[in-house]
């Protein structure tokens, strides 16, 4: 399973980190969704 940053469960993922919901550490390490979301909410934070 391929994970971009428009996969739906990467956004579901993004947002509940950057609400405070969970941190980086918690997403699954489910194929490549925690790079991938660590990727996207680190972009977002510069």
């Amino acid at each position: 399973m391929v994970f971009t940053e428009n996969s739906g469960l990467v956004k579901v993922w993004v947002s509940l980190v950057l609400n405070g919901t969970y941190s980086l550490d918690q997403v699954p390490n489910l194929f490549i969704l925690k790079e991938v979301v660590t990727q996207v909410v680190n972009s977002l934070q510069k």
